[in-house]
């Protein structure tokens, strides 16, 4: 006796919107603002309550904007930012072709930059770095609690 095709609720819906997009963008300083907008909208489909969007686009923002203006690599190279929307988190990654792991630094009142990655620890659940596996390159994560009833 053959076997049943799966049923409906082994297949994801064709409408089912993606809970895993990736950006990749170039490394200029436009594609801050591009992937603040792109994760802007995503989050507007996914629903997500307006003060985790507004954290997840700041720190999506930093993280970016560390890429942006750290990874020193050959032209030509892109940052790639994920999001990853799980049932009761979002993780935000950014990967660049820079092998250097950073690290929070301590800003002094008068400088105007160094406190990005302060304020993603200060901001993010959890958040992390890593060395690509198979690859050129870092990648810089951090995670929100993000309850979402539509996913449960």
């Amino acid at each position: 006796m053959p076997t049943p095709p799966p049923g409906p609720a082994s297949r994801p819906s064709p409408s089912a919107l993606p809970r895993d997009i990736e950006w990749r963008l170039p490394r200029h300083a436009r594609s801050v603002g591009r992937a603040r907008t792109l994760l802007r909208e995503q989050a507007t489909s996914w629903k997500l309550p307006d003060e985790v969007t507004d954290t997840a686009v700041l720190l999506l923002s930093e993280l970016m904007t560390n890429a942006y203006r750290h990874a020193k690599v050959p032209a030509g190279r892109e940052i790639r930012a994920r999001c990853i929307l799980e049932e009761d988190r979002l993780r935000i990654s950014v990967t660049d072709a820079n092998d250097t792991l950073p690290t929070p630094r301590d800003a002094s009142p008068d400088d105007e930059s160094g406190r990005g990655l302060t304020l993603v620890a200060t901001l993010a659940d959890k958040w992390g770095t890593e060395p690509r596996p198979f690859g050129i390159g870092k990648t810089v994560w951090c995670e929100l609690q993000a309850p979402h009833p539509a996913l449960r």
